[in-house]
């Protein structure tokens, strides 16, 4: 690694988050919005005074959870740590490093870049901020907040004169919805009104096009938002709109053709093909935000089988082009399952607020359990140390991050470097939204839209924080105390200051049979793995759960049958030896190369029936950068043996040979280390098949 180094092209020109978390808070399935400085209140145990829920109005249909009301949450331990390391890092200096979202920003008023970056940079600054409370960053956020507000046109349009996109004003819309559920600015809903009204008059004869026309859905949600606030008609005909014109996504999965890597040459790239629908509806980010669009157009249709296609378009992502870190590949479109292809920074961002939403509004387990898998993995493990530099791709099989042509399908050659903008500008504005929207993602309401006793909280993914939220009128304290996903035990204590009945929804993972639940110490029924636990009592202060995960390892099956070795959410790497080369100074930060300083290529012995036993864990202290190497909190030693016939070409690892494959050279004994803690690693391993004693 570098030190932590506080040395201290418009995006696809080629193709042409009681919620801090904002768009996710813009799901219309309602919010309580606290007034105050909430996240100074949750962490002071001072309490807040909600105002009314806001449900979803007729015809909307519900959802199966809801997002906790703004400032609910408040991350802590290693959570609240990765925040202020990103605070520290890029998300917190970028706007004095880059001048995309500098002083001169077309969104700040200026001649500079005025079309995506500054809403990006926005979308995940503006929950970043107000999470962590920080003055400076809140400062930061509202000169464009400001801005926007005050330059709307005569006719409704926001955003900088010099485009029309409809694009960029649906990234600003997830930014205002977010900053209006943070601090309740009376001038937000009028400015939106007037700007759907506007686009409601415009779409005829200026139709969603190209990055708007695939990414609808997320204006959807803005409109949804909008309409459960003011009930007005004209928002659901917006969004019927929207839906008509925008890409069909539901269908393309139904019968899903693009089962192969996607190559230049397929979507005539070279011959201006790049803003075409065949390579639209291939690019990563496009599927990544696409994920979410069946549950979101539920809430307009009512149908079941639109809530369901967030399943099927993951298991035919997963088919086609899975890759072990829980992403698919799109390099940058979609490359096939070879863990030698790369996934950009953006699809992991947006696959996790799709995920978000999607989980929000259908209920599903393995939803949150992929939700997990990117959070833990895909999303630090695409960033450095010190968040001052990340990739725009990443590889699960990464042997080297330099100068290469190779394996993207249509990226260029900076593409793995970690740095300020490799490849494109992109991933620099937009990978802010990560962390902070996960946070507002651990607890979640039920039962909104049906009677109070089914009115309840769930715990939806597992991370440490403090909840604070109002339960039919009583304010009810929870504390969770753990170090998942790194260890198996979860503790939640319960507090509300009367006694009061409500149900507690516990996700168990897929993956985690055999989980035990107590409560104050005596044992529950046996939770079933995949499904959420319901446990309905009335709960008192000092209630204490107690959640004990099987944290055994296991492998999974890759391309060319290789393994990957998981343990609870977590998925494992051999880290290379890493050798940093500085390639230039870009400001305040640096654009790096990485090489290999040891040798990769190895197969790995291990028990395909009984892993665990092939494999040791040793754990550590669950301390400060939780995600790094030097300080990883849990390693594995397993048998390996090398495999000479595996090589790189062009600093990239070959295809992975077909598993089990044999060799004669003798065990070792490697370690293993988090996915996100490698910078340079190979996580698809070659499974060896019975060999004779070495």
């Amino acid at each position: 690694m570098p030190p932590l180094f506080r040395i201290s092209s418009t995006r696809r020109q080629f193709l042409n988050r009681l919620s801090l978390v904002g768009l996710a808070s813009a799901l219309p399935t309602g919010r309580l919005l606290l007034a105050g400085n909430s996240s100074v209140a949750a962490a002071s145990g001072a309490p807040e005074e909600a105002s009314p829920v806001t449900r979803n109005r007729a015809p909307l249909a519900p959802g199966a959870f809801f997002f906790l009301p703004l400032g609910s949450i408040c991350p802590a331990g290693w959570l609240r740590d990765q925040l202020r390391i990103q605070a520290d890092g890029l998300s917190g200096h970028l706007d004095e490093t880059w001048a995309d979202v500098g002083p001169n920003s077309g969104w700040l008023g200026g001649t500079g870049e005025s079309w995506e970056r500054g809403p990006y940079y926005l979308d995940g600054l503006v929950p970043l901020a107000w999470l962590l409370d920080d003055p400076h960053l809140k400062a930061k956020a509202q000169r464009y907040i400001d801005w926007t507000l005050t330059h709307q046109a005569a006719n409704g349009m926001i955003g900088p004169a010099s485009n029309d996109d409809w694009w960029p004003r649906i990234v600003m819309l997830k930014a205002l919805t977010q900053y209006q559920e943070l601090t309740g600015d009376p001038r937000v809903i009028p400015l939106m009104d007037r700007y759907f009204r506007y686009q409601l008059s415009a779409l005829s004869a200026r139709p969603l096009r190209d990055w708007g026309k695939f990414r609808w859905q997320d204006e959807a949600l803005s409109v949804l938002w909008l309409y459960n606030r003011t009930g007005s008609a004209y928002l659901l005909d917006l969004a019927r709109m929207l839906h008509q014109q925008g890409h069909d996504w539901v269908a393309q999965y139904a019968d899903f053709k693009y089962t192969q890597r996607i190559t230049s040459e397929f979507i005539k790239l070279n011959e201006g093909g790049g803003l075409k629908d065949l390579a639209l509806a291939t690019h990563g980010v496009n599927n990544a935000q696409a994920i979410k669009t069946g549950p979101v157009w539920s809430l307009v249709s009512g149908a079941a089988s639109d809530r369901a296609a967030v399943l099927q378009m993951i298991a035919e992502l997963d088919k086609y082009h899975g890759l072990p870190n829980g992403m698919f590949s799109c390099d940058e479109h979609l490359a096939g399952p070879d863990p030698s292809q790369g996934s950009e920074l953006c699809s992991v961002v947006e696959s996790m607020y799709s995920l978000e939403q999607a989980l929000a509004i259908t209920g599903e387990a393995a939803l949150a359990d992929r939700l997990e898998r990117l959070a833990f993995n895909a999303l630090p493990g695409t960033l450095t140390d010190d968040m001052w530099a990340h990739q725009y791709n990443q590889e699960p099989n990464q042997v080297e991050c330099s100068l290469h042509h190779k394996p993207w399908t249509t990226d260029g050659p900076e593409s793995n470097l970690y740095g300020l903008e490799p490849n494109f500008g992109c991933c620099t504005a937009n990978f802010h939204q990560g962390w902070p929207k996960f946070a507002n993602s651990l607890f979640m309401r039920s039962g909104l839209q049906h009677s109070d006793a089914h009115d309840g909280l769930v715990a939806a993914v597992y991370a440490p924080c403090q909840v604070r939220t109002v339960l039919r009128g009583t304010a009810v304290h929870l504390v969770e105390e753990t170090n998942y996903p790194f260890r198996g035990t979860v503790k939640i204590t319960i507090n509300p200051t009367a006694p009061l009945s409500f149900p507690l929804q516990l996700r168990i993972p897929n993956w985690a049979a055999g989980a035990a639940i107590r409560i104050n110490g005596q044992a529950e029924p046996a939770p079933a793995a995949g499904t959420f636990a319901l446990i309905q009592r009335t709960w008192r202060a000092g209630d204490r759960v107690e959640i004990t995960f099987p944290m055994a390892p296991r492998i999974s099956r890759w391309f060319h049958n290789s393994i990957a070795i998981e343990r609870g959410p977590l998925v494992f790497s051999y880290g290379i030896g890493e050798s940093w080369v500085k390639l230039r100074d870009r400001g305040m930060t640096a654009d790096w190369q990485v090489f290999p300083s040891t040798q990769w290529n190895y197969a790995l012995n291990v028990d395909q029936n009984e892993p665990a036993k092939s494999i040791a864990v040793t754990e550590a202290e669950v301390g400060q950068g939780v995600f790094t190497a030097h300080h990883a909190p849990v390693r594995l030693s397993v048998k390996a043996r090398k495999l000479d016939a595996w090589r790189a070409e062009d600093g990239v690892a070959n295809p992975l040979p077909q598993s089990p494959v044999t060799t004669d050279e003798p065990d070792e004994i490697i370690t293993l280390i988090p996915y996100a803690a490698a910078k340079l690693r190979i996580t698809a391993f070659p499974q060896l098949d019975q060999v004779k004693p070495a």
